[in-house]
């Protein structure tokens, strides 16, 4: 009986505020913000390859992640920079030379895709 009880493991600062999980700035928009940061086909792929090396160029994530084209690659990879999660590194040489790797907020969010990842070992769909 218990188990259904989730309102008890939400923590709330105030047991009255509903804001603090449900307002603008509250749990679920948090919750919500981060998903929408990670959503996309390719995105995940990408930060999971640049989690597992320091830095990637452009076309070894090409090779490293089958399907994914040039476009879709290029879009996914603005989008993660432009969230924070990847740096992206120009050389500024002829040919040029461009390099991705995992922002600072990009690394700190990797222990939330792995333990999400194990949530799906653990439970997995009937």
């Amino acid at each position: 009986m218990n188990e259904a009880i989730t309102y008890l493991k939400v923590p709330m600062e105030l047991e009255d505020d509903r804001n603090v999980c449900l307002g603008p700035d509250g749990s679920v928009a948090h919750v919500t913000r981060t998903l929408n940061m990670v959503e996309g086909r390719w995105k995940l792929p990408i930060l999971f390859r640049l989690f597992e090396s320091a830095s990637m160029r452009t076309s070894r994530l090409l090779r490293d992640i089958p399907g994914v084209s040039q476009k879709m690659l290029t879009q996914h990879l603005r989008e993660l920079e432009d969230d924070g999660l990847v740096r992206r590194h120009d050389y500024e040489e002829q040919p040029p030379r461009v390099e991705y790797e995992l922002a600072a907020s990009g690394r700190d969010l990797m222990p939330v895709l792995t333990a999400m990842r194990d949530f799906s070992r653990r439970h997995p769909r009937g």
